[in-house]
């Protein structure tokens, strides 16, 4: 058989094809023939020396841990994959330490409670990969090492991730163990509708797309048994609440409302379709296919009931999603100079807007087209322009969404809070992924410098921060190069970086985006992760991890500044609806405000005061910074957990059920790092334990007299010489033993064959005990209750004889005196008639005579 090897393709990424030509040293091609029998030439770089890659044999495509493979490299990573996803129909696959999970667009029968039961318990590597394998392992590591554990999930938008997310939960829930977290499930399932429905939004890559990121963490007590959840929701895309691309929608809570708008609760909300709303609208299709909005509202309610939201509260937020769509539809009309614009009285929108929110109407419609200018000496009303007025109810509406967004996350909280205090917890983080679109602007550059960080925390843990620990402990080890992505972070959040001249132009009075380009053109052209496309003075191109993104700079600087005018919220703290005022109450004198960490942005609200007072130095803070501010808070908690990887692949752009696109599959695998991680785990050594915990784990398998020594490490090296024969399978370094991967499995087998043995031997003997203790106590009660019932017998069989012998005495007598009776009866009547038959014959014959 001839020599396989891959060699690029336009179309599938790598193609097969047999060399059937010696290749000789100095060659310039090597003759191919491929799968479809053509016969090529394949020129060879000489002065790179770069041959194609070989093709791993077939024994081992559809291996289950890419790890496991002959020859480690793209076409091989690919082709293992797709063997198996479109041949043998699974999804997940090994990758090291990641688990790589492919979306089949359809449902699969691989997650009911059976299979979670039949994971529980087991090593990672002894069933076939799963997600359910990765909590389990978190799980157990929760418990093994009493480390906080979280679960990080992600990939594109549309990959899977939420899915994921949610069978992780499950999973921990089912075996947590106690009656009471199958509630804290059923509450954390409960709040999934809700989450989707004010967080989740169709875009053009996934009808059901994720605009924020969540982390929940699921405590657990002593007994690692569930007690309670919380959740944490970072980087809620706000502006989609006042724009949507092309093709795309709103949160689908608008139309969810709006196809319900029918319904006789819901006639003061004076809603018609969605069509007619601007803010629901600028999409162009209002619909999804095989999406019944009204439908979903049904389940949003009622997910808002098994949570304990009132009835009065739903109503209320109802009231606000409704009179956010009325404050789009708003009439601005700009006056002749075009410095002012004014609404209507009459509008519709503004009395439904005012009437729903529970707000002073002139109060309000002033307030729309007027700002309050503060200066050192004097206070004075100023008119804006038609655009500062548009800009400023964009602000007002996003920045009611994301009050109400907080106050729903907070609710749910509340209903997953326990007062059982919290020994350890695992955390799943669930956030969009990398983003490029036709239009980038300001969401999509925080999306993927969110991406950047989560990149590089999983660069540092996966490569940085195992190969630093060989040289530390002084194993011999050759350091792998790997893409380090921390001088694109510092072009975005460094010192003068990209986020600091955007907030320097926000400050400036006349500050433009076209201004801040420049800035940027001219501080970063010399960054090899910054470029000016050439055809455009108004944006730039930043090279990603992922792929090179070119963001539009029109609108950054409005989007970074987001600023409410404090007249308009205090209108909005002034409202007659408890719910309503309370939603903005206390937001200027709360310090510091919680980064986005807690829900979602603060937002920069202008102060009608002086600048002096330092109380309102949070709301200064703009969007970009809080942005950074929260990223840094999710990245101090990752890092103070041990993280395991999920990485979500998309298979197909069209969401075919078990279709591959190599393109886009190759696209993502290299942009999350799994190729790197395969180098590296099979390359080095993914478990280490420290002596001391080594020893304490492992001393069961030692003999009696090894204990008794006092030099641990020399224990160790001798317990290890003699269960594992092949020395390459470990290393000792200074303070910790290193194992290849599959050598801790092994010593956990021995392990629990060690203790099961014991235990049998204990169960043996216990069973044994118990069962005599229940025999002698079983023999002694059987005795006292024959001696019982035995004389219970006999005084009943006593007592009948006594019955017996008086009934026959009574039945003597009685039958005796019925019989008498009747003698004597018989005997009267006979005298009676003999004396009369006697007296009438001698009557007779006196007559005669």
């Amino acid at each position: 058989q001839y020599t396989r090897v891959w060699i690029p393709d336009p179309d599938e990424v790598w193609k097969s094809a047999e060399i059937i030509k010696d290749y000789k040293e100095g060659d310039k091609s090597l003759r191919l023939r491929l799968e479809d029998e053509t016969i090529c030439e394949y020129p060879v770089d000489l002065h790179g020396n770069e041959l194609p890659f070989l093709r791993n044999p077939d024994i081992l495509v559809g291996e289950n841990d890419l790890t496991a493979l002959s020859y480690l490299h793209e076409p091989a990573v690919l082709h293992n994959l797709k063997v198996r996803f479109l041949e043998s129909n699974h999804i997940y696959t090994y990758c090291g330490i990641v688990l790589v999970a492919i979306n089949p667009y359809e449902q699969l029968p691989i997650y009911e409670q059976d299979v979670i039961y039949a994971y529980s318990g087991q090593n990672m590597g002894d069933m076939d990969p799963h997600i359910f394998a990765v909590a389990e392992e978190a799980y157990k590591q929760m418990a093994r090492d009493e480390k906080n554990q979280s679960i990080i999930v992600s990939g594109e938008s549309g990959a899977g991730k939420t899915v994921s997310a949610k069978y992780a939960m499950r999973f921990f829930a089912t075996v947590g163990g106690s009656a009471s977290e199958t509630n804290i499930e059923a509450k954390v399932l409960a709040s999934s509708p809700i989450m989707e429905a004010i967080g989740n939004a169709k875009t053009t890559r996934n009808d059901n797309s994720s605009r924020f990121g969540k982390y929940i963490q699921i405590g657990f007590d002593k007994r690692y048994h569930i007690i309670g959840a919380n959740m944490r929701t970072y980087l809620l895309e706000k502006s989609r609440v006042v724009f949507q691309a092309e093709d795309e929608r709103n949160y689908h809570i608008f139309y969810q409302l709006c196809a319900s708008a029918s319904l006789p609760e819901f006639k003061d909300l004076a809603l018609t379709c969605a069509e007619d709303f601007f803010y629901a609208s600028q999409g162009g299709n209002v619909s999804i296919e095989g999406v019944d909005d009204a439908d979903d509202f049904e389940k949003t309610r009622h997910a808002f009931t098994l949570l304990g939201v009132k009835e009065s509260h739903q109503m209320t937020i109802f009231r606000i999603i409704a009179a956010i769509l009325h404050l789009g539809n708003l009439d601005i009309q700009a006056e002749r100079d075009g410095d002012a614009c004014s609404v209507s009285s009459t509008d519709e929108h503004l009395n439904t807007f005012c009437s729903l929110l529970g707000v002073e109407h002139s109060q309000m419609q002033h307030w729309l087209c007027h700002r309050k200018l503060v200066t050192t000496a004097e206070t004075y009303v100023k008119s804006m322009s038609l655009q500062q007025v548009l800009n400023a109810r964009d602000a007002l509406a996003k920045h009611i969404y994301a009050q109400l967004f907080n106050w729903i996350v907070q609710h749910i909280n509340k209903a997953l809070y326990t007062t059982v205090k919290q020994h350890s917890f695992i955390g799943v983080l669930d956030i969009y992924g990398f983003e490029t679109f036709e239009v980038n602007s300001f969401e999509q550059f925080c999306i993927n410098y969110a991406n950047e960080k989560l990149q590089q925390q999983f660069n540092s843990h996966v490569f940085k921060l195992e190969q630093e620990e060989y040289v530390k402990e002084e194993i011999p080890w050759t350091l792998i190069d790997f893409y380090d992505n921390q001088p694109c972070i510092d072009l975005i959040e460094a010192k003068l970086g990209i986020l600091d001249l955007l907030d320097e132009e926000c400050k400036v009075p006349k500050g433009t985006d076209h201004n801040w380009a420049q800035k940027l053109y001219d501080r970063h052209a010399s960054s090899q992760h910054f470029q000016k496309p050439r055809m455009s003075n108004t944006s730039f191109i930043v090279v990603h991890f992922a792929d090179k993104v070119e963001y539009q700079c029109e609108g950054f600087l409005e989007k970074n500044r987001d600023t409410v005018y404090e007249e308009q919220i205090n209108i909005l703290k002034a409202s007659k609806y408890q719910m309503v005022a309370d939603l903005f109450q206390d937001e200027k004198d709360s310090a510091p405000a919680a980064p986005m960490g807690k829900g979602t942005s603060k937002i920069n609200i202008r102060s009608a005061r002086p600048v002096v007072k330092a109380a309102n130095k949070e709301h200064k803070k703009t969007v970009g910074h809080q942005f950074r501010n929260s990223l840094h808070l999710l990245m101090e908690t990752l890092n103070a957990t041990t993280p395991h990887y999920v990485r979500c692949i998309k298979p197909n752009d069209e969401k075919l059920p078990f279709k591959f696109d190599p393109k886009r599959a190759v696209q993502q695998l290299r942009a999350c790092g799994v190729l790197e991680t395969i180098r590296i785990s099979a390359a080095g050594f993914p478990s280490r334990w420290s002596y001391h915990d080594f020893f304490n784990r492992y001393r069961v398998l030692m003999k009696k007299r090894d204990i008794s020594k006092n030099d641990k490490k020399q224990i160790c090296r001798t317990l290890l010489e003699d269960l594992i024969k092949d020395p390459d399978k470990f290393q000792f370094g200074r303070t910790k033993i290193f194992f290849r991967a599959g050598q801790v499995a092994y010593l956990e087998k021995l392990r629990a064959d060690k203790f099961r043995a014991a235990t049998i031997m204990i169960q043996k003997t216990v069973r044994g005990w118990l069962q005599r203790v229940k025999y002698q106590r079983l023999k002694r009660a059987a005795i006292v209750i024959q001696r019982y019932a035995r004389g219970h017998l006999a005084r009943r069989l006593a007592e009948h004889l006594r019955r017996t012998r008086a009934a026959t005495v009574f039945q003597k007598q009685y039958r005796m005196l019925r019989i008498r009776r009747a003698f004597q009866r018989v005997r009267n009547a006979t005298v009676t008639i003999q004396a009369f038959a006697r007296g009438m014959f001698v009557r007779r014959v006196y007559r005669k005579v």
